[in-house]
């Protein structure tokens, strides 16, 4: 009776190959995880240098707002003094007042956030920023598109990532303090409502009794995948 050995054979060179092809997946998972990781390292560092960023230009902007407000006072002052004070008694304006109030001025073009916003409960300082693409939410939070921008009368809508900057968004209750700074102004809002909702109810974005500000993020907050329901913080101008 002949032996058989065909199996046998087989077996050895799939033995002998195995190791092989073990530490090539070995390799191709590690370099797979390696290269996620450099993508995950980036988007971080990305994230944290354009929120200095963005920080650091409202600060300019704000002082850039602060000197000018102060400089149309001093002007004015003056302008009233010079008019009151003419040779002939009669008021006047003086003479380099039309040069002087239609030069250009030249500034440095930055991207300025339309405000700050700070949730002192979860330890939150964010730049508002215009939209609401991955890329701006990536940066800060966005304003809502048809909704009132920081500053306006209206009602404010704002989204954030609930992987991101509103991670900690959950844990709002009724009576915290919602900060929004623009370069003119800083409101003050007080948590009065909050809800889960559909993705396609905007009629939390609807204009309210008073003036208000509404935080949207997806939710649950820890859902793998995209989130069904969305978690909506209103607040209401504190007066």
């Amino acid at each position: 009776m002949r032996p058989f050995t065909g199996n046998l054979t087989g077996g050895k060179v799939a033995l002998r190959r195995s190791p092989k092809a073990a530490r090539l997946w070995e390799r191709l998972f590690l370099s797979a995880g390696l290269v996620l990781l450099a993508i995950c390292v980036f988007a971080y560092v990305h994230r944290a240098l354009m929120l200095r960023v963005a920080m650091s230009n409202f600060e300019h902007a704000k002082k850039e707002a602060t000197n000018n407000r102060n400089e149309y006072k001093v002007d004015a002052a003056a302008d009233r003094n010079t008019a009151e004070t003419t040779g002939d008694g009669q008021p006047s304006l003086p003479e380099d007042s039309h040069v002087r109030n239609t030069a250009p001025i030249v500034r440095r073009v930055r991207e300025v956030p339309l405000a700050i916003l700070r949730i002192p409960k979860i330890q939150l300082e964010v730049p508002v920023l215009k939209g609401t693409d991955d890329i701006t939410l990536n940066r800060g939070v966005g304003q809502i598109a048809g909704t009132a921008a920081p500053g306006e009368m209206g009602n404010i809508g704002i989204a954030g990532h609930r992987d991101g900057f509103f991670r900690n968004l959950k844990e709002v209750n009724k009576g915290d303090v919602i900060e929004l700074e623009t370069t003119a102004v800083s409101e003050i809002y007080v948590v009065d409502h909050i809800m889960v909702t559909g993705p396609d109810d905007v009629s939390v974005l609807k204009p309210r009794d008073t003036q208000s500000l509404t935080l949207v993020t997806c939710y649950p907050f820890h859902f793998i995948g995209p989130a069904a329901r969305r978690f909506i913080v209103e607040a209401t101008r504190k007066r």
